[in-house]
């Protein structure tokens, strides 16, 4: 599980990567791919080509954190393959890494109000 600060963004590239890439090589891409700094402490997501694999960049204010997944009987439900980055909620990270749809995930419909008598 990853547990992110409030305010923290999460920006995910769109287009799959080398992931034998390692924290100097994430946070390069993070600035071409995403444009953003990666020193920032926002959390950045990268997929490989496979889509089975993810790996994450985040730092905490005192370093750069590494975050890598890999699913053996599955693959991770992805965004279109698009030039850029796209952001995320935490919400959808969360389920992203858990290897659900995210994108359909919705807020259940709010229970009716009971009337007043």
């Amino acid at each position: 599980m990853i547990s992110l600060a409030p305010g923290t963004k999460v920006f995910l590239a769109c287009q799959p990567i080398d992931l034998r890439a390692g924290f100097d090589g994430l946070a390069s891409r993070v600035q071409q791919i995403i444009g953003a700094d990666p020193f920032s402490g926002h959390f950045f997501l990268f997929r490989g080509k496979r889509g089975d694999y993810l790996k994450g960049l985040h730092w905490d204010g005192s370093g750069l954190c590494l975050f890598a997944k890999r699913l053996e009987r599955s693959k991770f439900v992805w965004p279109p393959i698009v030039e850029g980055s796209t952001t995320l909620t935490p919400a959808q990270l969360a389920l992203l890494v858990e290897a659900m749809d995210w994108r359909r995930t919705i807020a259940p419909p709010a229970p009716p109000r009971p009337m007043l008598v």
